[in-house]
């Protein structure tokens, strides 16, 4: 299964693309889409659609994952972030394809086993998870954070699914 990860950002918006097959992760490509802070936010919302829709293209993901939201004390920069959010699912969604959502600190949580991790143990957990990956940023280190989440999470529903319609015995 190949799948799109995305760190959604008015700013930058990382994705990453993995193909996870059984319990085995493989790096595809990950990159950034930025947007220039001196247009208005409609005009870096439409950069950040047309960037992912370039991406689903490209890249053929079957299935998405973004990272939620979190609320923080600046409402104005949380509401940027989630118009970001809606542009970047909108248009993977408009392509077809289901968009996870999962909060960050399970994110953090899926890739390192604690919920409070830091951008550094991300970073040497996709170095770990991915080798291939080389050297990229933290956004693209996050999106395939995300991706990664989405894998186990993915199989984890399917075995859950397999269990409770009595495939497995």
């Amino acid at each position: 299964m190949r799948i799109l990860g995305i760190d959604p950002g008015l700013q930058k918006t990382g994705w990453g693309i993995i193909e996870s097959e059984g319990n085995r992760l493989t790096y595809v490509a990950c990159g950034l889409i930025k947007t220039d802070a001196a247009l208005p936010l409609y005009a870096r919302l439409a950069m950040i659609d047309a960037g992912l829709e370039q991406v689903v293209g490209q890249w053929q993901p079957e299935t998405a994952a973004i990272e939620e939201t979190f609320v923080n004390q600046n409402a104005a920069s949380a509401l940027k972030l989630g118009f970001a959010r809606g542009a970047a699912i909108v248009a993977v969604a408009r392509k077809g394809i289901e968009v996870e959502e999962y909060p960050a600190n399970l994110v953090k949580k899926s890739l390192t086993g604690t919920g409070h991790a830091s951008k550094e143990q991300i970073g040497m957990m996709i170095k770990t998870l991915l080798p291939t990956a080389g050297k990229i940023g933290e956004d693209q280190a996050d999106a395939l954070a995300v991706a990664i989440t989405h894998a186990h999470h993915a199989a984890s529903r399917k075995l859950m699914g397999g269990i409770m319609s009595g495939g497995a015995r």
